[in-house]
């Protein structure tokens, strides 16, 4: 089986990393060289102890992490980041009696899992597909701190006049409810748009439910 020898260049970003966690030397230098090989940028850990020696909670890229290994195992280092609210896509690499083992590791949020032996290409894809999974989460998470920043300069009345504008209620309506003139809420209005940057009602909406994506993250 070909493989693809040079992914696109949106495949990885500068920050992303390929974190590989398997006690197995000889499968661990096997895919180093493998994912190297394509241009993949590539850093790899003997245990999930020495793993979690080096993880922050803004590491960027995924995990290709064996389930079974001396120590803490593959799934205890899922659960203990899980709990740190890591958002690394994890890819579990497992031998046939680990599946049920895998299921359940997917219900608790992990990307996928494969089997030992796997085909390379088919690990290729799975990198790939989650390396653009953790671009998207760091899209989200950057346009959400991006709200926040713009709502903390609006003025006390300016994010009531947000949040009701949010709410659907007409200028009138927002007048009524905060006892001013229509003329002051068009002004609020206005000035709510300019904060936040907004161009359309539809753009000023999307940025608040980004803005409350990071305080549910957080």
């Amino acid at each position: 089986m070909s493989l693809n020898p040079s992914p696109s260049p949106e495949s990885q970003s500068a920050d992303q990393l390929v974190h590989i966690i398997d006690d197995d030397d000889a499968l661990r230098d096997s895919l180093v060289w493998l994912l190297e090989s394509t241009g993949l940028k590539v850093a790899s850990y003997p245990s999930a102890e020495a793993f979690l020696e080096v993880w922050t909670p803004t590491l960027r890229g995924c995990l290709i992490l064996d389930i079974r290994m001396p120590g803490m195992s593959g799934l205890e280092l899922h659960e203990k980041l899980n709990s740190q609210h890591s958002t690394l896509p994890v890819i579990f690499i497992t031998g046939h009696g680990d599946v049920p083992m895998a299921v359940t590791a997917l219900k608790k949020g992990a990307f996928d899992f494969i089997e030992k032996p796997f085909h390379d290409q088919d690990m290729l894809n799975l990198i790939e597909q989650c390396l653009a999974r953790d671009r998207s989460q760091h899209q989200h998470r950057r346009q959400g701190a991006d709200a926040l920043r713009h709502i903390e300069q609006l003025t006390p009345r300016e994010r009531e006049v947000l949040e009701l504008i949010v709410a659907g209620r007409l200028n009138k309506q927002i007048a009524d409810e905060l006892g001013i003139s229509i003329k002051t809420v068009e002004v609020h209005r206005a000035r709510v748009m300019e904060k936040m940057e907004a161009d359309s009602l539809a753009e000023l909406v999307q940025s608040v439910l980004h803005a409350k994506g990071e305080v549910a993250s957080n």
